[in-house]
């Protein structure tokens, strides 16, 4: 698939950071996710609610990136399927092609949305982009 250039990462973070590092002046939100595609067979009486799978997470805003980013670890709890993939940039400048899987859905307070994320290293810090937000 073709790829899409993306500022997946964010200018104040020069790399990617592992879960539990907090800079000052970060804004860290609370997510709920849920599979998608599993929600969806789930309406329509295809599949049990309790197999819907699901994840609450915590990630940084970062209005410096576009997509959502969710570590590899979460996108396989919730069994998200790779899509395509993105040619991302870091704050470095440093470019690399990575994994989009998907869709999930994205609830932070009062608002949901349905999209695409970029996979992340495992246990790296979940990114709220501004496709998201």
């Amino acid at each position: 698939m073709m790829a899409a250039d993306a500022k997946a990462l964010p200018g104040a973070l020069a790399r990617i950071k592992m879960k539990g590092e907090r800079r000052v002046g970060e804004i860290v939100a609370s997510m709920k996710l849920e599979n998608t595609v599993d929600r969806d067979i789930a309406s329509e009486g295809l599949r049990d609610e309790s197999t819907v799978r699901s994840a609450t997470v915590d990630g940084v805003v970062d209005t410096g990136a576009v997509m959502l980013m969710l570590p590899e670890d979460v996108v396989g709890r919730l069994g998200l399927k790779t899509r395509s993939e993105v040619a991302v940039t870091y704050a470095n400048d440093y470019r690399e092609t990575r994994q989009v899987a998907g869709p999930v859905t994205v609830q932070i307070g009062d608002r949901v949305t349905n999209a695409d994320c970029i996979v992340g290293p495992p246990s790296s810090e979940p990114l709220i982009g501004q496709i998201v937000l």
